[in-house]
């Protein structure tokens, strides 16, 4: 959903005049931590059912990555929409710690997805997810917004999905359409110290 948010905020950025220049001179700290922990995650969901170690140890990893990912965000919170996202994640974050590490889906909202998707989530081998039972903590935080056509894409997301997707809107907007006008401020006092 994240990556679904970005694209609609990128061509919503360039509908209002905005543009990508902005992104050159984003400046995040720590920000080589986000592709790794992205790759680290993809890791854990492809090799978790093969590999039995990885399977045993990756609810604790799970919760490992959003901890640190919840460090980069909060050292970035000065960027506008940063905080956003992470209330966002930390709401995310809750709910899977509460539960083991694993998020909370509920099988009703994922009956479109699939018969396949259903019982893999029921059988708790579906990457970080789980379906949502009698003993599930907070289940109103889990996966439980469906989104169906006229949505390009079907799938359920939570209502930590959708504040990180505010943020992430935000942030994006700021850049594309404020990025650039920073960059020339600093050029141009620059210049006149000259």
């Amino acid at each position: 959903m994240v990556y679904d948010g970005i694209l609609l905020s990128l061509l919503i950025g360039f509908f209002r005049g905005g543009s990508l220049k902005g992104l050159a001179y984003m400046k995040l700290r720590g920000g080589w931590l986000f592709p790794i922990l992205l790759g680290i995650e993809v890791c854990i969901f492809l090799l978790q059912n093969k590999v039995s170690m990885i399977g045993e140890l990756s609810n604790a990893l799970f919760i490992i990555i959003y901890v640190i990912g919840l460090v980069f965000l909060w050292m970035n919170r000065h960027h506008p929409g940063f905080i956003v996202i992470f209330a966002g994640v930390l709401l995310n974050f809750f709910v899977m710690a509460v539960n083991g590490g694993r998020m909370p889906v509920s099988i009703e909202a994922a009956q479109f997805l699939g018969r396949e998707y259903i019982e893999a989530l029921k059988a708790g081998v579906y990457g970080k997810h789980e379906a949502i039972t009698g003993s599930t903590w907070l289940p109103f935080l889990g996966d439980i917004i469906p989104l169906s056509p006229p949505y390009p894409r079907r799938q359920v997301i939570s209502i930590g999905d959708v504040v990180m997707n505010v943020g992430a809107f935000i942030f994006i907007q700021h850049l594309m359409l404020h990025g650039t006008n920073k960059e020339a401020t600093s050029v141009q006092t620059l210049h006149e110290g000259r």
